[in-house]
């Protein structure tokens, strides 16, 4: 059924802010954040991204549109990458179309990970998986009038992530075999959403801005870190990679930064992991 839309642009209104991919992690994280505008948060149920918009949505009349709609398997996008282009391309294109200022995200899986200091703007992409190449196709997707936001390991109370996924481990098992040598930085979506937030409200200039938590760390050091802080007796195995045989490549290492001036800062990882395990406890 197509949801209803708030009423046209009035004088004196709230911001009307369209979110996709609300039924995810980061999209609930953003409604949250934008709590105080007039939002309107769609579902897969409620717009396949896939699929061009309907008419009552191109004539919305939106002020702003943070798409965080998106295929995030990684591995069946290696399988299926005519299906993930459809989504992170496609899906992208058709964001842009409703012709509003517009967030997309993407991922720090547009790099190959052969560096060994962390990514900055203006470091040149080189995507290594399927996956990678739809959400570097996807930031074209956008156009120049977008904020084009990269980010990397996201986690929060609701959806699924590597924090869910361990604390059901660690409750289960004594001991669980983690990768130890892909470092990056785990970002909250809370954080993150925050920090959009901060983007969007402080003017800063469209374009490519990497969004992500402060510090890094390896999915094992991070797994140790959610059983330490959820006071789980859980041991964690470190392993490598090629252990793990994965069908889609990941970049060793993919630690973001920014070099833009006035770029929003997140907090440490750790805390943005306290946070988490907050909300989920609250």
């Amino acid at each position: 059924m197509e949801p209803e839309l708030a009423d046209p642009l009035s004088a004196g209104r709230r911001r009307r802010v369209l979110i996709t991919g609300a039924a995810g992690q980061l999209g609930h994280a953003l409604q949250q954040a934008f709590a105080a505008d007039d939002v309107l948060a769609l579902t897969h149920a409620d717009w396949d991204v896939a699929e061009p918009p309907r008419d009552r949505l191109l004539q919305g009349g939106w002020d702003l549109v943070l798409h965080a709609a998106a295929w995030t398997d990684v591995d069946g996008a290696e399988a299926d990458p005519q299906s993930a282009a459809a989504v992170n391309v496609g899906g992208t294109a058709n964001a842009a179309s409703l012709k509003a200022p517009l967030v997309v995200y993407s991922t720090d899986y547009v790099f190959d990970g052969r560096k060994r200091s962390p990514y900055v703007e203006s470091d040149g992409p080189n995507p290594a998986s399927a996956y990678g190449r739809t959400k570097l196709h996807g930031e074209a997707a956008a156009g120049t009038k977008a904020w084009v936001v990269r980010t990397s390991w996201l986690f929060g109370a609701t959806g699924h992530n590597f924090v869910r996924t361990m604390l059901r481990l660690g409750e289960e098992r004594d001991e669980v075999a983690v990768v130890d040598d892909q470092r990056g930085c785990p970002t909250y979506v809370g954080h993150l959403a925050e920090a959009t937030r901060v983007l969007v409200d402080g003017d800063l200039p469209r374009g490519l801005w990497h969004l992500a938590a402060d510090g890094e760390c390896t999915w094992a050091d991070f797994a140790e870190a959610i059983f330490e802080e959820a006071g789980l007796e859980c041991a964690v195995r470190r392993i490598t990679t090629a252990e793990l045989s994965r069908p889609a490549p990941r970049p060793a290492y993919s630690v973001l930064r920014s070099g833009r001036p006035g770029a929003p800062q997140l907090p440490h990882w750790r805390q943005g992991l306290r946070a988490c395990l907050a909300e989920i406890r609250g």
